[in-house]
């Protein structure tokens, strides 16, 4: 795309009018030194503009040819990768103002070119981890199944066991891709809140209650910080935050220690805010994992040991909710000391009809 130059007259003119002094003060002197009848003063003028014309015309018609023309061809090629920077209106040939948007440019691309890496290697890292997740209920339901072909079919115990099996296989399978798909809904806004107004001391009750048996498997405890007379209630989709509250109190539970404690607590942050805080005293993690966390698939424990079950995706999704409505989701932790997550959610002081918003409104 040709682009349209914007021509730069400041170095011929400063050029001409250095040319045009030296050579004036050459002229004053040689007049001085034959000592004309010709008056000094009546052609010193005359000289002055006459060289400061030829001067001018010379020194611009020679950059134009030998330097505006290759500077208007760099910007002609750059704008081929369509830098804004470039593309943008007229562009110059003054130096310092070419220096500056060449910097510009460099700095830019720069910063696009570590942009794009730091997404191959998210990339690279998201396929290598769904890959893992995947396989591992997809080898287990072909291993049982292929047993059953090759002979274990006429075994009638062996048949029901084998099938429960791959039957819990399958389930994982369609766990990973729900939770998926809900993420990917988030992500591009076609997902719709229905936003109410509820009691969020309710709704932790109901999750403590859900998850009691499994906390009672390794001995934790599932408390509020206080006792909570009186309702506290919040404008949000009761579904999706209840989802939120369970994924983060079935994390504590994982990653807890036995006879430890899941204590949930509910503030007034501002005004028309509060904060949920969920907190254990379990295995914590160092800073270095804090800012990934969120990422989907990402794990803490590198060994690739998946005891703990799940679909790796409970923090991501967690954090995408949380976004869809607007607000911000906080974590804290110290390794061997315990994790606490928080969040924010808009206070109301009584209920509300449930209303439809899309998330990408949000």
């Amino acid at each position: 795309m040709a682009t349209q130059l914007k021509k730069s007259y400041k170095f011929a003119f400063r050029s001409a009018l250095f040319i045009t002094l030296f050579l004036v003060i050459c002229l004053i002197a040689f007049l001085w030194y034959v000592e004309t009848e010709v008056q000094p003063l009546i052609l010193v003028p005359l000289f002055a503009v006459l060289v400061f014309l030829v001067s001018f015309a010379i020194i611009q018609i020679r950059l134009e040819r030998y330097i505006y023309r290759r500077i208007k061809q760099i910007y002609d090629d750059v704008s081929l990768l369509e830098s804004s920077s470039f593309t943008s209106g007229s562009v110059t040939t003054d130096m310092k103002t070419l220096t500056e948007e060449i910097e510009k440019f460099a700095k830019d691309k720069k910063i696009e070119i570590d942009t794009l890496k730091i997404r191959e290697e998210y990339r690279r890292d998201f396929l290598g981890n769904i890959s893992h997740e995947l396989k591992t209920p997809l080898f287990t339901v072909q291993g049982y199944i292929l047993t059953l072909l090759d002979g274990a079919l006429e075994d009638k115990s062996v048949r029901k066991k084998y099938l429960q099996r791959a039957q819990k296989g399958v389930d994982r399978l369609i766990y990973i891709i729900k939770d998926l798909d809900l993420i990917t809904k988030l992500e591009v806004g076609d997902l719709n809140l229905e936003m109410s107004s509820f009691d969020i001391i309710e709704l932790i009750e109901n999750v403590f209650e859900l998850l009691e048996i499994k906390a009672g498997k390794k001995k934790i405890s599932l408390t509020f910080d206080m006792d909570y007379d009186t309702p506290i209630y919040v404008y949000a989709d009761r579904d999706k935050i209840q989802q939120v509250i369970t994924n983060l109190v079935v994390n504590s539970i994982k990653y807890g220690n036995e006879y430890g404690t899941t204590e949930v607590s509910v503030e007034n942050l501002i005004r028309n805010k509060v904060i949920i805080r969920i907190t254990d005293n379990g295995e914590g993690m160092s800073d270095e994992h804090i800012p990934r966390i969120f990422e989907r698939f990402y794990r803490v424990d590198k060994s690739g040991s998946r005891k703990e079950g799940g679909s790796g995706l409970g923090l991501s999704i967690v954090k995408h909710i949380i976004e869809a409505h607007g607000e911000k989701i906080y974590v804290e932790s110290v390794p061997d000391v315990g994790s606490e997550f928080s969040f924010t959610l808009e206070k109301t002081e009584s209920h509300q009809e449930p209303q439809i918003v899309s998330a990408k409104n949000n």
